[in-house]
């Protein structure tokens, strides 16, 4: 993520409850711009800021052949215009207090800002920050500069087992889908990709068709609706892009086997799991709570540290994207604990599924989660990240009260049936980064 500016002197935070609830029960009004991009609105008026993301369908999944283009693009943003060099943008942001954003991840491409509301200061930052987006000018050096930083952190990464881990598994379980392209390029794509590939890009991705403008702060609507129009004014319409592949399940268990010297072996475990939208993430998610998704709590924290000594990190998460996105376990362990460390994880899964969560599980895990979810949305830009996402795709407005009821009401066959349905122990990828004496010695 790159970061320009920073706010300063804000005041002190409204309290949790009240900023929390209110954020679940907040109206989200949606409209579209004048030439086709979607637009989601949350009033704000606790303090005098406004937090803006515009979110394109320009992730790494739109890479085609030539890993990190998206990733190159979106970097370069806010490298120049044809008005402006890099230096004037970070100086037009600092003097009127913005604090602006770029990041990309495998879906999308975005672009923050965080600005006082106050016109005279507000309306210059959102100026500046449409004519990044569609006047972008990539110049050559900095694509040079760029380049030479992602080729060294790519080779640095070389060095790293967890990346190791990471690029392996993806393409593991992802095969030829798009998401398993990795979001930060290869040596060899860093080595060969052009300007003019970056140009060719911005110009198919970053359209008004393909944007989603979120605004959570405060103003009215009639501000937003004019805010919106300036940050889409400039872009083209563009063509609505062609939805990405289904991604296809894993037939058979796989391991995945990357010699690396080290004391500890990395190991990832998982497979596909679904879309963001799908009935099925609530049942999941509270299952991933339980069985690794909780810190010290969890059941694989408790069986791999505190009855085993095995390992002070080992959990799983769970992900969601436009496609389905992935169910992992992960640990490190000593090399000659390896066996002992894949029979607890693998077995742990196994028996939530066959078992089922035990009633004091399921309900310490309904309230750690109901209880925690409101600090996610401690602030605008905490709420900016779900609006973001509720428009990016196409969730009902009502997701974060729906989150909330859905889980208190979550019943332990629920959750059971989610883990039979979506996951299957007999698909999933284990990869092991770690000594070859260590890796081969187990299945």
């Amino acid at each position: 993520m790159r970061v320009i500016g920073l706010i300063a002197g804000l005041m002190m935070a409204a309290s949790v409850g009240a900023s929390a609830g209110g954020a679940m029960e907040a109206e989200i009004q949606q409209w579209q711009t004048a030439n086709g991009a979607k637009v989601l609105f949350v009033a704000r008026h606790e303090f005098p800021i406004v937090d803006v993301r515009v979110a394109f369908d320009a992730g790494s999944a739109r890479d085609g052949s030539t890993a990190w283009l998206a990733r190159l693009t979106n970097n370069l943003l806010l490298d120049g215009t044809e008005a402006l060099d890099a230096g004037e943008i970070a100086r037009q942001f600092e003097r009127f207090g913005a604090r602006v954003s770029t990041n990309s991840g495998r879906d999308t491409g975005e672009v923050g800002v965080r600005a006082l509301s106050e016109p005279a200061r507000l309306d210059p930052v959102i100026t500046n920050l449409a004519d990044a987006l569609a006047n972008a000018s990539f110049p050559a050096d900095a694509v040079s500069r760029v380049r030479q930083q992602m080729r060294l952190g790519l080779e640095q990464a070389q060095s790293s087992p967890s990346d190791l881990a990471e690029r392996a598994f993806a393409k593991a379980i992802y095969g030829d889908h798009p998401y398993a392209t990795p979001p930060g390029g290869t040596l060899e794509s860093v080595a060969s990709l052009e300007r003019e590939a970056v140009v060719e890009f911005h110009q198919a991705h970053y359209t008004a068709t393909n944007a989603t403008i979120a605004i959570v702060g405060d103003l009215d609507q009639t501000q937003a609706k004019a805010m919106a129009e300036q940050l889409s004014a400039q872009l083209p319409a563009g063509e609505a892009l062609a939805e990405l592949p289904a991604v296809r399940l894993p037939t058979s268990a796989e391991t995945i086997r990357v010699p690396f010297d080290a004391e500890q072996t990395h190991v990832l475990i998982g497979q596909p799991s679904v879309r963001r939208g799908d009935e099925a993430y609530y049942p999941l998610y509270m299952a991933n709570h339980m069985l690794g998704g909780s810190g010290l709590t969890s059941i694989l924290a408790e069986r791999m540290r505190e009855e085993r000594g095995l390992s002070y990190s080992s959990g799983s998460r769970i992900s969601t994207g436009a496609r389905r996105g992935r169910f992992q376990m992960s640990t490190q362990v000593r090399n000659d604990a390896l066996a002992e460390a894949l029979e607890v994880m693998r077995g742990s899964l196994v028996e939530l599924r066959e078992d089922g969560p035990s009633a004091e599980r399921l309900e310490a895990s309904r309230r750690n989660i109901t209880g925690s979810f409101p600090l996610q949305l401690d602030s605008n830009r905490d709420l900016l990240g779900y609006v973001s996402s509720i428009g990016f795709h196409n969730l009902p407005h009502d997701y974060l009260a729906q989150f909330i009821e859905r889980i208190e009401a979550m019943q332990a066959n629920q959750v059971t049936r989610a883990l039979n349905e979506q996951l299957n122990p007999a698909q999933m990828v284990t990869v092991l980064v770690g000594p070859e004496s260590a890796i081969n010695a187990v299945e």
